[in-house]
């Protein structure tokens, strides 16, 4: 004998399911990462020698800055051979020092773009590739033609996130301005 369970579905299903269908629809599936505001991360404590770049305010700035502008800073610290440090460098260090490693460049850039009067600009940390074994830093760029990786580690210009090749780059947090944000892929929301 079969059961049938003719009771109609719980209110409290039906609203999740309506209010995720909503938010769902709200993200493109395309995107690289949908970020959330958190009140901590696990770097937070290395963050206290940078904090003062984070936290500093874009310069008014008359006109947009150029992307070429910035592919030639993403070139310049490229140029700086690699050189891992255990904490984060200031810029001040990573200017007067013979090598840097991708916290000291991101972080570097991150000034130079605020100092220039650059928006919508996060400090990221996590992975490369899926595959990495350590994690690695880098800055993602939102602008109006389109959201930049800029990682003057391993890449001579920024690249928009949709020219990159799937999975590069995987966000576990980020920091932009005083905002704390930790990461979560479209995917995982699309999935579910």
């Amino acid at each position: 004998m079969i059961f049938i369970n003719i009771r109609p579905l719980p209110v409290r299903k039906i609203i999740l399911t309506l209010t995720s269908l909503i938010f769902l629809s709200s993200i493109s599936c395309f995107a690289d990462s949908f970020y959330f505001t958190v009140k901590s991360t696990p770097y937070d404590r290395q963050m206290d020698r940078i904090r003062p770049v984070l936290f500093s305010k874009p310069a008014a700035h008359s006109g947009e800055l150029s992307l070429k502008t910035v592919n030639q800073w993403i070139g310049d610290l490229r140029e700086i051979p690699y050189g891992f440090s255990a904490e984060w460098k200031t810029p001040a260090e990573v200017n007067s020092e013979p090598v840097a490693d991708c916290k000291g460049k991101a972080v570097l850039l991150y000034q130079r773009m605020q100092a220039h009067g650059a928006e919508n600009i996060r400090l990221v940390i996590g992975r490369r590739t899926p595959m990495s074994h350590r994690t690695h830093a880098w800055l993602e760029w939102a602008t109006s033609s389109g959201t930049y990786v800029l990682d003057p580690t391993i890449n001579w210009a920024a690249y928009r996130t949709d020219q990159l090749s799937r999975g590069a780059y995987v966000p576990f947090y980020a920091y932009s301005g005083v905002r704390k944000l930790r990461a979560a892929p479209t995917s995982l929301f699309a999935a579910n």
